[in-house]
C-alpha cells in the first residue's frame, strides 16, 4: 500500500503516478482528499481502471472531481471497493451521503464483499422468491 500522486484529471479520470515498487493492481481502490466535496480525509475513492506504464495507473473516480490538482497526495487501500450487507453500504459511498440516503445506522458486518467478483455458481441459485 502506497502513495501515489495525481498528474492528470480529465472529468472522472484521475492519472497517479506511484513510486516503481508500489504501483496498485487494477481494481484497488485508492482515496484522496477533496475538499471540494467536504472537510473530510480521504473522502473520494478512485478505482484502479488501467496500467499506463511509467509507474502511471488511470483510475474512475467515484464522486465528484472538482477541485483535485495535480500533485495532490493519493493512498492505496490495498483493497478493491468493497461492501458491507446493505444496499448502498459500499465503502466508496462517504457517509456525508448516508443521511440524506435514508441512513439507518452502521452496518457491522463481518464480511465485506468486493464489488467486481464472480457470479454465483448456477447451481447455488434459487429460483424461488
Amino acid at each position: 500500500m502506497g502513495t501515489g500522486k495525481i498528474t492528470q484529471v480529465i472529468g472522472a479520470v484521475v492519472d497517479v503516478e506511484f513510486p516503481a515498487s508500489e504501483v496498485p493492481t487494477i481494481l484497488n481502490a485508492l482515496t484522496v482528499s477533496n475538499s471540494a466535496i467536504s472537510d473530510e480525509a480521504d473522502n473520494l475513492v478512485l478505482e484502479v481502471a488501467q496500467h499506463l506504464g511509467e509507474h502511471t495507473v488511470r483510475t474512475i473516480a467515484m464522486d465528484s472531481t472538482e477541485g483535485l490538482v495535480r500533485g495532490l497526495p493519493v493512498k492505496d487501500t490495498g483493497a478493491p471497493i468493497s461492501t458491507a450487507g446493505r444496499r448502498g453500504g459500499s465503502r466508496a459511498d462517504p457517509q456525508r451521503r448516508r443521511a440524506a440516503r435514508g441512513w439507518k445506522g452502521p452496518v457491522n458486518a463481518k464480511d465485506h464483499w468486493a464489488i467486481h467478483r464472480p457470479a454465483p455458481l448456477y447451481t447455488d441459485q434459487s429460483t424461488q422468491v
